[in-house]
């Protein structure tokens, strides 16, 4: 079996303690014995079981602490046991975060112009679609030239005599329309005054069919 700088990896518990002591002093952040077992070990070839149980000692010797989140637990160094910076060394670590805060938001905004760029080239037709795209349009306007060449080829045009011809034929007839329907709507409103049944019985009984029974509605006044 490999063994890591400190010596036996997998079998030594003690060796095995010593790495992650160190490790997660080291690093000063939180880890799971799965995330510290990733870490360690391709270089000190510590198994998951030696991992998980030095990481339980060192919790229950006080010297690393442990939090449950759930089924899942982490491990952190304890920072009573961590030397105290200096005021020169939390200046300098004050400056990094800022030096750290000021990339951070930098990559942000650049990713979110990335981003952006990258939705509208999904949104964008490729070059083989915009071809498609164009021989559709080409298809359709030689269709439509078709279309125009017959109707002006044509022998059976109406000219615009005859057109405002039928127009005011047609405002003539619906205006007639519009003041016998009203002659007529009068009429039956004063003979149902007097009349004991409703009105769709006296329709019934007289044969008066309206308009809306033949869904036939009227042109609007121009």
């Amino acid at each position: 079996m490999s063994k890591g700088r400190d010596g036996p990896a997998a079998g030594g518990g003690a060796a095995a303690a010593a790495v992650l002591l160190r490790y997660l002093r080291e690093q000063n952040r939180p880890y799971s014995a799965q995330d510290a077992f990733g870490n360690l070990q391709r270089e000190h070839g510590l198994g998951k079981a030696a991992v998980v149980k030095a990481l339980e000692q060192l919790a229950q010797q006080g010297r690393v602490r442990e939090k449950a989140y759930g089924k899942q637990k982490i491990y952190f160094a304890d920072q009573e046991q961590l030397p105290a910076a200096s005021d020169v060394e939390l200046r300098g670590l004050d400056g990094e975060i800022a030096a750290l805060s000021a990339k951070v938001q930098a990559l942000q905004q650049s990713c979110r112009q990335m981003e952006a760029e990258l939705k509208d080239l999904n949104s964008s037709m490729t070059t083989p679609e915009m071809a498609r795209e164009i021989e559709e349009l080409r298809k359709g306007c030689a269709i439509y030239v078709e279309k125009l060449e017959r109707i002006k080829s044509a022998t059976n045009h109406v000219t615009p005599e005859e057109k405002e011809k039928v127009c005011s034929e047609q405002k003539l007839y619906c205006k007639e329309w519009r003041r016998r329907k009203r002659m007529a709507t009068e009429l039956l409103d004063a003979i149902l005054e007097g009349y004991p049944k409703s009105k769709k019985q006296f329709f019934e009984e007289v044969g008066i069919e309206t308009d809306e029974d033949h869904n036939v509605t009227l042109p609007a006044a121009v």
